[in-house]
């Protein structure tokens, strides 16, 4: 390391670490809502419309939050479904189909098509892929029926 390359350091430490005498207390801050919480609530249990819910979720990736309103799977625990949603956008390119018919699942070998996507039939329920709408991380699918099914979320208390 050259002596050009090195950075100065500042000779009086004290110049550079806060006293908390120099902090005047008696101004509030520009920033501070003490509030804020109650203020946030409210917004919350008015776009519930006083109903409750299993959680809040938000996407794993940037912690967007996602729905105010949802229940929960009752035996995938880590599931969710909603009807109204916030920051979700639907990916129509990304269509995907569940055979629901007893014969299918038994006969896991035969009817498909050749080129791998199922002929539509009465029997198939079609989802198409939901994303967030800030980082495109995909959360959930939404049916037919235009119910959210959330499966890669984190849910929080509500």
């Amino acid at each position: 390391m050259e002596e050009g390359d090195r950075k100065e350091s500042p000779t009086n430490s004290q110049q550079t670490v806060s006293d908390d005498d120099e902090i005047d207390y008696t101004t509030k801050p520009e920033f501070y809502d003490p509030d804020l919480d109650d203020k946030d609530e409210q917004w919350v249990q008015k776009k519930r419309q006083q109903r409750g819910s299993d959680a809040v979720l938000s996407c794993p990736a940037c912690f967007t939050t996602l729905c105010l309103q949802c229940q929960r799977h009752e035996k995938y625990l880590t599931q969710y479904r909603a009807v109204f949603t916030v920051n979700c956008k639907i990916n129509d390119d990304k269509v995907l189909a569940e055979d629901t018919s007893r014969s299918r699942k038994r006969n896991r070998g035969g009817a498909g098509r050749s080129d791998g996507r199922e002929a539509p039939s009465a029997d198939n329920q079609t989802f198409k892929q939901v994303c967030c709408s800030v980082c495109s991380t995909e959360v959930g699918v939404i049916d037919e029926d235009e119910v959210y099914h959330f499966f890669n979320v984190l849910p929080s208390e509500s």
